[in-house]
């Protein structure tokens, strides 16, 4: 699945002119409303963001992994609320359907997914199982042709804008096996959202409960019409969004560096530009070699992705994808911080970009699995080499 060159071509330089010319200068606007205007959300709509990885057949453009990488990195480099808006549908919301799903599912929600029509969110994390996602509490217990859902789920991205969930609820037995997938309708009566979430950064992104109480939903709503799958849904899910966001941290980490460079090349002290000091300098050469450092990985990584048989888990790969996400997310949060340093105090105050990209950045590492659990992943498949 893929673009061919000279269409994908153009499509990369209209969105690199939008971000330019249409995201950038709405930056403030976002930060000061903690919104993304509307007419924004329109012409992402119709430039196709939303359907990005949604296959041709179903009303999307299809990208290949590093093709979506490539505009992941473009939409990095502005206010991540943009991205935000759409991110969820392209990947984890819409892939668990597009790779799992039986075929009528795929037909009823990819094309609404791809054109905006509807927002899908990923429904896995709960007050008591975040990394453990295994541990989930959540039930869906069966009652004759649907499931009666109770539990809730927390820090969901986009549930206020969805028209749907893909969520994760315990079917059967403990553990992993036991867990199975479900699109649930938002308009689903006993599912309700709590209030949003209060952030530490990235304002203009949405984040609530979801909470369930009674919740039915029919048999047929379970992604690939198989109970017990969940799990492996999930897990297959992560290794694209795990690329995705390691690529927006890499856009992010060079929007940094260019705000970072151009205050250096003003800002005078003892006379000189502070661009000008060899320890400013150190500073600059270490994020720009960790930026190329992780966009290098988050290409080698993403061509191996789309080298393997679509929907099929590959270890190698997952494991790579752990450590590009690793890396990226951990440097991106470094060159932010240096970003700050270059600016001294003006770095600390909010009219400075850097301020607000530094906060933005600290979910890097904690969305798609922390990097705690991108270390466990990668520790045991290396054991499990032989």
């Amino acid at each position: 699945m893929s673009v061919d060159s000279e269409s994908f071509d153009l499509l990369l330089e209209t969105i690199q002119r939008f971000v330019r010319e249409r995201l950038v200068p709405a930056e403030n606007d976002v930060e000061e409303n903690d919104e993304v205007p509307a007419d924004i959300i329109e012409d992402l709509k119709e430039m196709g963001l939303y359907g990005l990885s949604i296959p041709e057949q179903y009303g999307g453009i299809g990208l290949s992994m590093i093709q979506e990488c490539l505009v992941a990195f473009e939409l990095g480099q502005t206010s991540l609320a943009f991205r935000s808006a759409f991110g969820t549908n392209v990947g984890i919301g819409s892939q668990g359907i597009l790779m799992d799903g039986t075929e009528e599912q795929k037909r009823v929600y990819l094309p609404k997914v791809a054109s905006g029509e509807l927002v899908m969110s990923f429904a896995l994390t709960e007050p008591e199982a975040g990394s453990d996602s295994a541990a989930l509490k959540t039930r869906g217990e069966l009652d004759g042709d649907h499931y009666v859902l109770n539990g809730t789920k927390r820090f969901i991205t986009n549930a206020p804008r969805a028209g749907a969930f893909t969520l994760m609820a315990r079917t059967d037995g403990p553990g992993a096996k036991g867990i199975s997938a479900f699109i649930v309708p938002a308009n689903t009566p006993g599912l309700e959202l709590g209030k949003p979430d209060k952030k530490m950064g990235q304002r203009g992104t949405k984040t609530c409960d979801v909470i369930l109480n009674n919740a039915r939903v029919p048999v047929a709503n379970i992604i690939g019409g198989v109970p017990g799958q969940g799990f492996k849904t999930a897990m297959k899910v992560l290794d694209r969004g795990r690329l995705h966001i390691s690529a927006v941290a890499c856009g992010m980490a060079k929007r940094i560096l260019d705000e970072s460079l151009a205050y250096a090349r003003e800002r005078k002290q003892f006379g000189s530009r502070i661009g000008d000091f060899q320890l400013v300098q150190a500073m600059f050469a270490d994020s720009f070699a960790e930026m190329y450092a992780g966009w290098s990985m988050v290409q080698d990584c993403a061509r191996r992705y789309d080298a393997k048989p679509a929907g099929v888990s590959d270890q190698d790969v997952s494991m790579r994808a752990s450590s590009t996400k690793l890396f990226c997310t951990e440097m991106v949060g470094r060159v932010a911080d240096r970003g700050v340093q270059v600016h001294g105090g003006a770095g600390y105050i909010n009219e400075y970009k850097v301020e607000r990209f530094y906060r933005d950045v600290r979910l890097l590492r904690l969305y798609e699995g922390t990097t705690q659990i991108q270390q466990l992943i990668i520790g045991r498949a290396l054991m499990a080499q032989e």
